[in-house]
C-alpha cells in the first residue's frame, strides 16, 4: 500500500503531531511525506518527499496575523502548479492534516482524501465556537483544506469522530516537577513587547520561547531562548505556568502535565478563538491580548493556583486502525493493494468541474 501524507508546516504543531502518527502509518505501507507552509522551527526526523510553499499565513508581531505579509508571500500562480505537480493518483490512500496542496490536487483530480488534524474538529457542529461570529473564517477553515472523511483531535470528544489530542512521547515520558519558572510561547508577538509586559513582574522568572531568537539571552530575569523542541519540553514540563497562544497543540500539552494555563488567541485567527472558547469552558484562563487594560487577567491568573484536570490517554494507534479498517478496502485481485472506500465530497461536483475548466482547462 502507498501512502502520502501531507502536513501543514505553518506553526510546529502538525509536524509535532506528525512524530507520532507516521511511525503508525509506516505499519500500514509504504508512506510518503509532504510539507507545506512556513513559521515553523522544527524538523521531521523522516524524509520528506514534497516540500511545497503551499498557502501558509504569516505570524504579526502584534498578536494578530500579518494579512499583508501573508497575501504577498501566497503566490496563488506557484500554489497552482504545485496541485497540478502532485501526483495524487499514484497514491493509495492520501491523508491531510491540514495541507492544502494535497487536499486540492485529490477535490480536483476526483481522488479521496481523508483528513487527520485538529481543523477537522473545530469545524464540527458539535464543538465549541465563540460568541462572535466570523463567516469568513469559518469558510476558510472548512474549505482551505477540503476532504471526503474527517478525522479530528480536539481537547474533548465533542462528536463522533473527534478525538483527544496527540501528546508527544517525549512529553508523555518527561519528569514533571515545579521548578518555579512560567514558560511563554507567544509566536505572534514580537519579543521586546512580551518582555515589556512581563519585565513588570520583577518577582516572577520567565523563560520565553522565541522562533526570533539566535540564541538564548536574558532581560533582567526574562530569559529569552531560541525554539528548540527538547529544552521547550524541559520548560513546560518543570514549569509552574505556562502561556500560550490559543493554539492546539501546546495547551493540549500543558492540560495533560497539569500545569496552570493562560492562552491568548491570535486576533484574526477564527481558529484560535475556537480554541479559546473550549479552554474557556474547561476552565483556562483567558486573555484577550496583552494591552494594559487586560493585564488584571494576567495578575489574577498569577495568584492563583487552579488547573484543569484531564485525562489525555494514548488512543493514537486506535485511531489509525479505526481510519483504515473504516475507509480502506483490500481489492480481492491483489492483496497487495489498497483504496480508500469514500465518496466525493457532497455538493462540490459543480464546483470541481468549473475549478478543472477554469484552472486546467479542461
Amino acid at each position: 500500500m502507498t501512502i502520502l501524507y501531507a502536513i501543514q508546516g505553518t506553526g510546529n504543531g502538525h509536524l509535532c503531531r506528525a512524530m507520532e502518527i507516521i511511525p503508525l502509518l509506516q505499519e500500514k505501507g509504504r508512506v510518503d511525506i509532504l510539507v507545506s507552509g512556513t513559521e515553523n522551527h522544527i524538523g521531521l526526523p523522516y524524509p520528506v518527499t514534497y516540500r511545497f510553499g503551499g498557502l501558509g499565513f504569516v505570524f504579526g508581531k502584534k498578536g494578530n496575523v500579518d494579512i499583508l505579509a501573508t497575501y504577498r508571500k501566497a503566490h496563488i500562480r506557484r500554489f497552482v502548479d504545485e496541485i497540478k505537480s502532485l501526483p495524487v493518483e499514484n497514491y493509495d490512500i492520501v491523508i491531510s492534516d491540514f495541507e492544502p496542496v494535497s487536499s486540492w490536487a485529490c477535490f480536483l483530480k476526483g481522488k479521496p482524501c481523508l483528513a487527520l488534524s485538529h481543523q477537522a474538529a473545530v469545524v464540527h457542529k458539535k464543538s465549541p465556537k465563540p460568541r462572535k461570529q466570523d463567516p469568513i473564517g469559518k469558510a476558510i477553515l472548512k474549505f482551505y483544506a477540503p476532504a471526503d472523511i474527517r478525522y479530528g483531535f480536539h481537547f474533548q470528544e465533542y462528536g463522533n469522530n473527534i478525538f483527544l489530542p496527540v501528546i508527544r512521547r517525549q512529553v508523555r515520558e518527561a519528569k514533571v516537577e515545579n521548578k518555579g519558572h512560567y514558560t511563554v510561547y507567544l509566536p505572534a508577538y514580537d519579543d521586546h513587547r512580551i518582555v515589556k509586559v512581563l519585565s513588570s513582574y520583577k518577582e516572577v522568572r520567565w523563560q520565553v520561547f522565541s522562533g526570533r531568537a539566535k540564541q538564548r539571552y536574558y532581560i533582567g530575569g526574562i530569559e529569552i531562548c531560541p525554539i528548540s523542541s527538547q529544552a521547550f519540553i524541559k520548560s513546560i514540563a518543570a514549569a509552574e505556568g505556562i502561556i500560550c497562544g490559543a493554539g492546539f497543540e501546546t495547551p493540549a500539552e500543558a492540560l495533560f502535565l497539569q500545569k496552570k494555563l493562560l492562552v491568548i488567541p491570535m486576533k484574526n485567527q477564527y481558529e484560535q478563538q475556537c480554541n479559546a472558547a473550549a479552554l474557556d469552558a474547561l476552565g483556562v484562563a483567558v486573555m484577550k491580548n496583552l494591552k494594559p487594560r487586560h493585564l488584571h487577567r494576567l495578575n489574577a491568573w498569577l495568584l492563583s493556583d487552579a488547573t484543569v484536570a484531564v485525562e489525555y490517554t494514548d488512543q493514537t494507534a486506535a485511531i489509525i486502525n479505526q481510519l483504515f479498517a473504516s475507509h480502506v478496502v483490500v481489492k480481492e485481485t491483489d492483496a497487495t493493494e489498497s483504496e480508500p472506500s469514500v465518496k466525493a465530497v457532497p455538493g462540490f461536483k459543480k464546483f470541481r468541474s468549473m475549478l478543472l475548466r477554469k484552472i486546467f482547462g479542461s
